[in-house]
């Protein structure tokens, strides 16, 4: 089995390879070995259904989470679900939650996502890709526009957004328009860039605004780029939040911050709506139950929402931190330990790829589903295959014998992971 055809296939297999070796798996070997998580697959496709649909269970945006072990084969899953999301006309972001992208804090996530955002049937920067897909005699460019007007009238959103958006469409100032693509994709923008291209083509009488609170853009901005893919004639947006298990070093307020970032994601902050959102978010399977539960080391259940409520800048958000957190602790999704089959044949893939990467026969290698803690994971059998090949490909008088240790997640509190809140009062 092989990826693509002559010296590219070659290059593309090993590569392949290379990236199974390190536990991430790059699209091609995602493509190679598949998905066994046919429960996870069909909900993540009724929900992709859903976002179409303009009445649809996504008005509001919607969300799946999905717990296992290290190792389970998490990265791998949502790595597979971009590829669908992407074959079916949807644009993708894949976020690693972070130091530098800290769940509590939307404005960061929101970057991240349009730093990663990947499009069906374009390679380039997000941003610029969707603002060359506009076409403004078009049907959703129409719908688009009219949406920006109507949500700065009902105060959804700020009135530099619809006033930016025509500018871009009319005043062909192609450094002006580099600058509000990066305003749209959460960079910063002076108010009198905006004041000039209103009055270059004669609409700054029209549009009367001041310019919006840095704590409350990011949510504009998550509406405006929804609506901004659909303009540009994409399905929606999926958003996939992996590694959300590190919201268990982060203090006590900023862990009540991101339970309220989780309801927020998965569709159920009360007064907003995000149509057209799609997002599946990881997490271990044992972050609940240490981290949340009354009787976890924690304890966030009983002690999170007092504190929100006693603090005057996070009281409001206090029931959504709630919501976020009873998310986590009952509508996890667990992912599916590996049958029999299910390795036997993955295996045999990985056997076909490798001889093919180095014109090698690769020899048959027993591997069987079971085994306690990593030895019954889908990773454990695919390294352990690779490096055995690797050994006796280059030593055939060899006898691998395969030893591992089990990484365990750690959740104590680290300051270093911590980020200031964003401060100011304009952009």
């Amino acid at each position: 089995m092989s990826i693509g055809s002559g010296t590219s296939s070659t290059v593309a297999n090993r590569l392949a390879l290379e990236a199974l070796r390190s536990g991430v798996p790059n699209r091609a070997a995602v493509r190679l070995l598949g998905c066994n998580q046919p429960q996870v697959e069909e909900r993540f496709t009724a929900m992709l259904d859903g976002a179409m649909e303009i009445d649809g269970p996504a008005g509001n945006g919607q969300g799946m989470l999905i717990s296992g072990d290290f190792g389970s084969g998490k990265s791998h899953l949502l790595a597979h679900l971009e590829h669908l999301a992407l074959e079916q006309g949807f644009v993708c972001s894949k976020v690693a939650i972070s130091k530098e992208t800290p769940l509590y804090d939307l404005g960061k996530v929101f970057i991240s996502a349009m730093e990663t955002g990947r499009l069906p049937d374009r390679s380039g920067r997000l941003i610029e890709e969707l603002g060359l897909s506009l076409k403004p005699d078009s049907r959703e460019f129409a719908s688009f526009f009219r949406w920006a007007d109507q949500a700065a009238a009902q105060g959804d959103i700020s009135p530099i957004f619809p006033a930016s958006l025509l500018i871009y469409e009319r005043s062909g100032d192609l450094e002006l328009n580099g600058e509000i693509e990066t305003f749209w994709a959460g960079d910063k923008i002076l108010k009198g860039r905006i004041t000039a291209g209103l009055r270059q083509i004669d609409q700054l009488q029209n549009y009367k605004f001041n310019m919006p609170k840095v704590a409350e853009l990011p949510p504009q901005r998550l509406q405006f780029a929804l609506a901004l893919i659909k303009g540009a004639r994409y399905r929606g947006w999926v958003v996939l939040l992996d590694e959300i298990e590190l919201v268990g070093s982060y203090s006590l307020l900023q862990r009540g911050r991101s339970y309220a970032e989780v309801a927020r994601w998965m569709g159920q902050a009360a007064g907003e709506t995000y149509p057209g959102l799609v997002m599946v978010g990881s997490v271990t399977e044992d972050f609940a139950s240490a981290i949340i539960s009354p009787d976890g080391a924690r304890k966030d259940h009983d002690y999170i929402r007092p504190k929100m409520e006693a603090n005057a800048k996070y009281n409001v958000i206090a029931g959504r931190a709630e919501t976020g957190m009873h998310m986590l602790e009952r509508q996890c999704v667990p992912l599916r330990a590996p049958e029999s089959e299910d390795v036997t044949a993955t295996v045999e893939k990985l056997r076909s790829l490798y001889s093919d990467a180095y014109g090698w026969e690769a020899p048959a290698i027993d591997a069987k589903a079971g085994g306690a803690g990593i030895y019954g994971r889908m990773r454990y059998q695919v390294r352990r295959a690779i490096s055995e090949w690797d050994l006796l490909r280059l030593r055939p008088d060899s006898r691998p014998d395969t030893e591992v240790h089990e990484f365990t997640t750690s959740y104590e509190e680290n300051r270093d992971l911590e980020s200031p809140a964003q401060e100011g009062d304009a952009e």
